[in-house]
């Protein structure tokens, strides 16, 4: 029934104007437009909305991720762009903040303006 349907995802936000400039400047997704008060972005093909909300608190789990054929690219440039990763106790993360997964998979995990919990990822073949 719902696996014909085109997913959206929902980030909230307590800083309107500071998530516009951290997902349309700092990350690159592309804006197009404003749904009754959320920033809607389309990533590649699929909606995310960035809701304003009163208040909100950091996360403690991942709420998204963008999966990449290229993470040492991707790192690479956002960290050009001011992004900094998050390290975890217990994970073995590299110099970069880079963790590979038992299966292979390489992830780093970061934080938008509202403290949302984020994560890139290169899956393993």
């Amino acid at each position: 029934m719902l696996g014909q349907s085109r997913l959206q995802s929902i980030i909230w936000t307590s800083r309107i104007a500071e998530a516009e400039h951290f997902y349309t400047d700092v990350l690159g997704l592309h804006l197009r437009g404003n749904s009754e008060g959320a920033l809607v972005y389309d990533v590649n093909g699929s909606d995310l909305r960035v809701c304003p909300v009163p208040a909100t608190q950091p996360t403690t789990h991942t709420v998204m991720g963008f999966a990449v054929e290229h993470l040492d690219v991707i790192i690479s440039e956002l960290g050009k762009r001011g992004l900094t990763w998050e390290h975890f106790p217990g994970f073995p993360h590299d110099g970069r903040g880079v963790v590979i997964t038992p299966g292979g998979s390489r992830v780093v995990w970061f934080r938008d303006p509202d403290g949302n919990l984020l994560s890139i990822v290169e899956l393993s073949p």
